[in-house]
C-alpha cells in the first residue's frame, strides 16, 4: 500500500493523506461475520462522561475477526481484502476446505487468490498459523497467544510484528513491537508476517473533521480553562503551567513515574524491559 496526497483545492485537503485503498474489495462485508455494536460514547448508565473526548462518528459494524484455531487442520483460499473501521490493519476474507468462510487479519504481502492454513507444524508462509514451538528464529510473526488457548491479543494493530529470538523449550522468545523482550508459552499459536498497512502511521489526518469521524472529540488545553477547572488554569494572558511536574485534570502526576504494578503476575516473563524513549525535543 502506498499513501495518497490530495491536491491542496481547500485548506481542509492542502495536508491530507490517506492509505490508498483500490487494493480492497468494494464488497459489502458477509452478513454472517458482522454484528452492530452500540455506541456509548464514553458514558456510563446515567449517562455522565467517564471518558472524555468520545462521541459522535460513523456509524460502524463490527467484523468479527478470528483470531482463534476454529479451522484447525484446514486450509482455505483468500478471497479478497477488505477494509475494517473498527482496526487499523485490513482484513482478509477465506474461503475454508470445510466450507465455510472467516475474516483473519491480514499480514503484509496477502493477496486474494492466495492459500493459507492453520496447523499445528505447517509452513513458514505469509498468512499461515501455527505453534511457536515449530517457528525458526528471525521469523515475524503476529497475532500472538499470551496463554495457550487464550486467541491472539499480542501484535494486532497495522504494521506490528514481533521477532522470534529463541527457543528455550517450554517458552519461546519474542521481541515485542514495544521493544521488550518477552517469554511466551512456546505452545500457543501465531501466525506468520507482518500485519498489513503499515503505512497508516505516516498518513497524516489533515484536518479535525477526519477525528470527529471516528469518535474523537476535541481536547481543550488545560492552560486555558479557569482555575477550578484545570491544576494550568488560570493567569493572565498566556503564562507557565505553574507546577513542578505535570498533571492531569484531577491533579494527578502524569509523568516521571512508571504506571506497571510491582507485582504483576506477568513479571517473571519479561527478559528485559522496553527502550525508554530517547527521542530529542525539538
Amino acid at each position: 500500500m502506498t499513501i495518497r496526497i490530495s491536491k491542496p483545492t481547500t485548506p481542509g485537503r492542502r495536508h491530507y493523506q490517506t492509505v490508498d485503498y483500490r487494493e480492497l474489495s468494494k464488497e459489502k462485508p458477509l452478513k454472517a461475520l458482522v454484528v452492530h455494536i452500540q455506541k456509548h460514547s464514553g458514558r456510563n448508565s446515567a449517562g455522565r462522561i467517564t471518558v472524555r473526548h468520545r462521541g459522535g462518528g460513523h456509524k460502524q459494524q463490527y467484523r468479527m475477526v478470528e483470531l482463534g484455531q476454529k479451522f484447525l487442520n484446514f486450509g482455505g483460499i483468500v478471497e479478497a481484502l477488505e477494509y475494517d473501521p473498527g482496526r487499523t490493519a485490513f482484513i482478509a476474507r477465506v474461503l475454508f476446505s470445510n466450507g465455510m468462510r472467516s475474516y483473519i487479519l491480514a499480514p503484509e504481502g496477502l493477496h486474494a487468490g492466495d492459500r493459507i492454513e492453520t496447523g499445528e507444524k505447517v509452513s513458514i508462509k505469509v498468512g499461515n498459523r501455527m505453534r511457536l514451538k515449530y517457528i525458526p528464529v528471525g521469523t515475524l510473526i503476529h497475532a500472538i497467544e499470551l496463554r495457550p488457548g487464550a486467541k491472539g491479543i499480542l501484535a494486532r494493530s497495522a504494521g506490528s510484528y514481533a521477532t522470534v529470538m529463541a527457543n528455550e523449550g517450554a517458552y519461546t522468545l519474542l521481541k515485542m513491537p514495544s521493544g521488550e523482550t518477552r517469554k511466551v508459552s512456546s505452545e500457543g499459536f501465531t501466525s506468520i508476517g507482518q500485519v498489513s498497512n503499515g503505512e497508516h502511521r505516516i498518513a497524516k489526518i489533515g484536518k479535525a473533521g477526519r477525528m470527529r469521524h471516528h469518535g474523537v472529540r476535541p481536547t481543550v488545553r488545560g492552560s486555558v480553562m479557569n482555575p477550578r477547572d484545570h491544576p494550568y488554569g488560570g493567569g493572565e494572558g498566556r503564562t507557565t503551567r505553574g507546577t513542578r511536574k505535570p498533571k492531569d485534570k484531577w491533579g494527578n502526576i502524569t509523568g516521571g513515574h512508571r504506571t506497571r504494578k510491582r507485582h504483576n503476575w506477568s513479571q517473571k516473563f519479561i527478559v528485559s524491559r522496553r527502550p525508554p524513549n530517547t527521542k530529542k525535543k525539538k
